[in-house]
């Protein structure tokens, strides 16, 4: 099926995890998928296996915290394809030393420049086109952890997550009117290499347990399938086997 044929995507954190699996869905649908993170070699090893599957696609390096450096990549895109139909905000992480015990100045900043401010400049870069042609669509990664407050990942990824929530509930109040529409996802656990950044990493019969990447990549790619008049405002999705409701367990 081909119901995304002419549409471009831009993924960010797209080299492996959500982002990655975002990106085949998107691509498998008929859309050109630009990948955007930070390792363009491994970018471009992701771009090749889609192309080679029969997808379009094309790498652009983008570190989402130099905003500077996002306005770039995004008017690079809008100058060789013309749009931005879907934006999709993956990029994103944790770091070891998360909780007020060990938390540092440099680590919160790591984790909300990536997290929150990554997404509002890559949103700030499309809305204007978007605007102009009354029509776009922004996807934001999210976390369980931006619904509720987790022990696990610590308070500078629980607040990112819950701001990138507000975020996209915002959009959808402002910008509605111009036929944009926003969706966050707010994933519990996900088998992605972020969960190696943990304090005491889950073992590999627990990360089978978990959602998997293409679990997200099918739920986004529902999300860009639906027609322009129909907005998915949120979706809050977990692993049946939810650490988060098993005591101590997810800890």
């Amino acid at each position: 099926m081909n119901n995304l044929a002419g549409k471009i995507a831009w993924v960010t954190g797209a080299g492996s995890g959500i982002g990655l699996a975002a990106a085949q869905a998107l691509a498998s649908a008929g859309a050109t998928v630009v990948l955007s993170g930070r390792r363009i070699e491994l970018l471009e090893k992701e771009v090749a296996a889609i192309v080679s599957a029969g997808g379009h696609a094309q790498a652009m390096a983008l570190d989402v915290s130099d905003p500077d450096a996002v306005t770039r990549v995004a008017q690079a895109i809008l100058a060789q394809h013309g749009a931005i139909d879907i934006l999709v905000n993956s990029a994103g992480l944790n770091v070891p030393n998360r909780f007020w015990k060990d938390q540092t100045p440099g680590g919160w900043n790591e984790v909300i420049r990536i997290n929150l401010d990554g997404s509002f400049y890559c949103i700030a870069a499309v809305l204007p086109s978007m605007r102009e042609r009354r029509d776009g669509l922004i996807i934001n990664i999210s976390s369980w952890a931006g619904k509720y407050n987790s022990s696990v990942t610590g308070p500078a990824y629980n607040a990112a997550k819950h701001a990138v929530v507000a975020m996209t509930e915002n959009l959808n109040q402002e910008e509605c009117i111009n036929g944009i529409r926003a969706c966050v996802i707010c994933p519990a656990e996900v088998a992605t290499p972020i969960l190696d950044k943990r304090p005491i990493p889950p073992s590999a019969e627990e990360r089978a347990r978990m959602l998997q990447a293409e679990d997200l990549g099918r739920t986004i790619r529902f999300i860009a399938e639906m027609p322009a008049h129909a907005c998915i405002n949120e979706i809050t999705i977990s692993p049946t086997w939810n650490r988060f409701f098993l005591r101590g367990v997810a800890a």
